[in-house]
């Protein structure tokens, strides 16, 4: 049987369908086209429901997900209003007026007389006023171009390990990514669109039978957001809450005009603490998206706003023509993403919070684990098992990340923050990242410094050394280190100060002005 829909032939049945549009769903529908191009995908998106769109900026590991497709990002750039991304800032979270440190992304210059970022401490020791945020500065060149506001693509390696293509991010526009994406990438590649609500679920042993009583697939993916609607509402797959480690669930979001483009448009996010949660900077290239994070357990909605606009004033911003939109947050993931016929991606599946910049990571790191499992032919029960082990150890490592923002914390001047510094952040799927990492950190001196994750940068930042130096005078061998350092860092200071401006940058390779 068939229906006609403005001048498309859909068959009623098919091999995936994904309920859900927005970017996560096109992020799928993208994913599984590249992956299985011959077959049979269909894309149901309600008329009716905006998608949620506050995920602008994202993480380095995006960039595995691009390659795997071959796009690059002068293809989606100015479509999505993009500008780059080379680190995340914290404002305030150790203390209040703390001036902040960064997490750049990149690799850091090694050195071979003693561990890569080891000798830091020694001069932190010695020299106590040094401030934490000289540590990224200290091991990441890439700090050199945050730093001067520029950016360059580093073609001569000029600058010592930076790599344009695998160290920068991005912020954009994440609504319209997802149509950019369902414009020029899956419709011409045949990925079939629908715009209709799903009214009814039909259910039988095997998972979800049909969709409004005629549309069945082999495999169904779950892009519904917080709604959940298959894995959650019809498969009633148990919901893990995991405010225990993470206290927020609301969030106001806006934009907000430029002032001064050419200084504001920075290579970063900025994410300040403020007194019931903290508040992202994300600088596109038309706007500043900002947003606060808080808890509905320690301030209503009505007030967040007004410690949000209260906030915007003090940063100077013009919010008189912004929109403000409340979004409720569902933190937490479902016991099984992947239960019978039924695949949950994206928000549907869980969520942590907007720290870190988590929203989109889980996507594509999700759906390069469910092509791995679906090119094996026949799906079997040890799949699922498979990809929801696999998928939720990334997502409780991660969870711990982020937690550890909060657990560092020092603050306690709002019932907040106090409730935060007695808050046990200990559980038992400690993993190998995230909090386990830094509780062992005096167990383990260097350990956790040695990792590839970003821990050593959050726990420098915010005063959580983890090493204990017992010299009671600087050796001569780490004092050499620290002025051959100290000059590395101005060489790659003047690399960068005549560069062009991360705006002139922009203008040159991406819009073309």
């Amino acid at each position: 049987m068939k229906v006609v829909l403005r001048g498309e032939i859909f068959t009623k049945n098919h091999k995936i369908i994904i309920v859900g549009g927005g970017s996560a769903g096109w992020m799928t529908a993208a994913t599984l086209i590249k992956a299985f191009p011959t077959e049979d995908i269909l894309v149901i998106e309600s008329p009716n429901i905006k998608t949620i769109g506050v995920g602008e900026s994202t993480l380095g590991q995006i960039n595995d997900w691009l390659n795997f497709l071959e796009i690059k990002d002068e293809d989606f750039m100015s479509f999505t209003k993009a500008s780059y991304k080379l680190s995340i800032r914290f404002e305030d979270f150790y203390e209040k007026g703390d001036k902040g440190f960064h997490y750049p992304f990149g690799k850091i210059v090694e050195n071979k007389l003693v561990g890569s970022k080891e000798f830091w401490f020694f001069k932190k020791k010695f020299f106590p006023k040094t401030p934490f945020s000289n540590y990224a500065t200290s091991i990441s060149p890439n700090m050199a171009l945050v730093n001067n506001n520029v950016l360059f693509k580093n073609e001569n390696q000029e600058l010592p390990v930076f790599n344009f293509n695998r160290d920068v991010a991005y912020h954009f526009h994440a609504s319209k990514f997802g149509e950019w994406l369902k414009k020029y990438y899956c419709k011409p590649r045949g990925v079939k669109h629908i715009l209709e609500n799903i009214n009814s679920v039909e259910t039988n042993k095997k998972g979800i039978k049909t969709l409004n009583n005629k549309y069945s697939a082999n495999l169904f993916i779950d892009c519904t957001g917080f709604k959940s609607l298959l894995l959650g509402k019809n498969l009633k797959e148990p919901f893990c809450d995991y405010s225990h480690l993470l206290p927020n669930n609301r969030a106001w979001a806006t934009s907000v005009p430029y002032k001064d483009k050419e200084k504001e448009l920075k290579p970063y996010t900025n994410c300040t603490a403020i007194e019931n949660g903290w508040v992202w900077n994300i600088p596109t290239w038309d706007k500043i998206g900002t947003g606060y994070v808080y808890s509905d357990k320690y301030i209503s909605d009505k007030k967040a706003l007004a410690e949000f606009k209260k906030h915007l004033n003090k940063k100077g911003s013009n919010y008189t023509n912004s929109t403000f939109n409340n979004v409720k947050m569902r933190v937490g993931i479902h016991e099984r993403l992947f239960v019978k016929n039924v695949c949950a991606i994206g928000l549907a599946a869980g969520f942590i919070e907007p720290l870190e910049s988590n929203g989109l990571l889980s996507v594509h790191t999700f759906l390069l684990k469910l092509i791995d499992i679906l090119k094996r032919g026949k799906t079997t029960q040890w799949d699922r098992d498979n990809f929801n082990i696999s998928c939720k150890t990334f997502f409780d490592q991660f969870t711990e990340f982020v937690a550890l923002h909060y657990a560092l914390s020092h603050r306690t001047d709002t019932p907040y923050w106090r409730d935060i510094s007695t808050r046990s952040f200990y559980t038992n799927r400690l993993l190998n990242t995230g909090l386990k990492t830094a509780i062992e950190c005096r167990m383990n001196s260097f350990d956790c410094f040695r990792s590839d994750t970003g821990t050593h940068y959050i726990s420098t930042g915010m005063n959580y050394l983890g090493v204990e130096i017992r010299e009671k005078k600087l050796p001569e061998a780490i004092k050499n280190i620290i002025k051959v350092r100290e000059n590395e860092l101005k060489n790659w200071n003047n690399i960068c100060k005549d560069k062009s401006s991360v705006l002139k940058f922009l203008k040159s390779t991406i819009y073309k002005i």
